[in-house]
């Protein structure tokens, strides 16, 4: 907290505070970095007897998953790379959702050169769009593939408002409602998967230490697409919460149906690529952008670091029947009251199944 303290004091003593959103965004981003400083300092395994400092590869270590099928959405950069290529090193049969199908095979030709048993398809997908989650879910399901695991890992931040192709705000268009969409379509794939080979199925989504600091009223069931009211933090904790509110409300579903598939939410680390994408457009010299720089250059995590957490959800044999939790850091975390609440889960999902129809 000390450090925190410090950081938003220096961002109120700062002379740039004519741009009133940007120094909200640094100030946000540094609030964001708080929890990352206290385990720099206080970095040590917990009960699972691994770490935020844990990698990808350690946490996977001795995991033999091949027969195994998993689709990874956002794959063609950051941990969504990393997360395919250790799924990959593992035996499992990677299929990469991505936008940029170029980039996908150039992905995909990299691992087949470190991995040259690794089995990896490249199909097109926007989560934006939910024509492209339509199409990706109905390829797939035609193509006769079992599916295992679910790795809901694509996501923007912070965005400018902008509204998707189905005039929604993108934020929460891509980050939930693509994602909502898409699990839906996959779920008898899965659920048929799970009951042939008696092996469980799993659903990771990717959230955020963020989703603890959504728009007041949580969601904006009511004006989810308010531009004036618009503020992209807010917007992406939103966003967040929804992954959560999501994979608690498929938890629950399953273990209402037995069914042998698993649904766990977790935050992955902050990334720097992701992090400053849309929040780093100040000047180099700019006192807020060279002290969130070498802030975050000490806490900060790697790709390895931060796919990690995904990872072990996804393959590692101590979460074998660990459904509707949130994790962080490689280990159990407690996720905000406001994920907790069942009956917001509810209303999330008629609220989205009433959007994506």
């Amino acid at each position: 907290m000390l450090a925190c303290s410090m950081a938003i004091a220096f961002l109120c003593s700062t002379t740039v505070r004519t741009i009133q959103e940007r120094l909200l965004a640094a100030a946000a981003a540094v609030l964001s970095l708080h929890a990352l400083l206290i385990m720099w300092f206080f970095n040590r395994n917990g009960s699972s007897g691994f770490s935020s400092s844990s990698t990808a590869e350690e946490v996977t270590r001795g995991v033999d998953a091949s027969g195994l099928t998993a689709i990874v959405t956002g794959a063609s950069s950051g941990i969504g790379t990393e997360t395919a290529r250790v799924l990959a090193l593992r035996g499992v049969h990677v299929i990469m959702g991505v936008r940029n199908m170029a980039s996908g095979r150039d992905v995909k030709d990299a691992m087949i050169k470190e991995i040259p048993t690794a089995k990896v398809d490249v199909m097109e997908l926007d989560l934006s769009s939910l024509a492209s989650v339509r199409k990706f879910a109905s390829d797939f399901n035609s193509s006769g593939r079992p599916l295992n695991l679910l790795i809901n890992n694509a996501g923007i931040m912070a965005t400018p408002f902008m509204l998707s192709k189905d005039n929604i705000e993108l934020q929460f268009a891509t980050n939930h409602l693509g994602h909502f969409l898409l699990t839906n379509l996959l779920l008898d794939t899965m659920k048929k998967t799970a009951r042939e080979s008696d092996i469980e199925g799993r659903i990771v989504n990717l959230s955020s230490e963020f989703h603890r600091y959504p728009y007041p009223e949580g969601i904006r069931f009511d004006n989810i697409n308010d531009q004036s009211g618009y503020k992209r933090f807010l917007a992406y904790g939103q966003s967040k919460l929804a992954n959560v509110l999501h994979a608690n409300e498929l938890a629950r579903r399953f273990k209402e149906d037995g069914v042998n598939i698993t649904a766990n939410s977790l935050h992955p680390g902050v990334i720097a690529t992701n992090l400053f994408r849309h929040n780093m457009s100040l000047a180099n010299d700019n006192p807020i952008r060279v002290f969130l720089k070498s802030l975050a250059g000490l806490v900060l995590r790697n790709v390895q670091q931060g796919a990690a957490t995904t990872c072990y959800v996804a393959l590692n044999p101590q979460v074998k029947g660990v459904s509707g939790e949130y994790f962080s850091g490689c280990n159990l975390a407690a996720a905000c009251s406001v994920s907790r609440d069942a009956e917001l889960a509810k209303k999330l999902w008629d609220f989205s199944m009433d959007l994506v129809q």
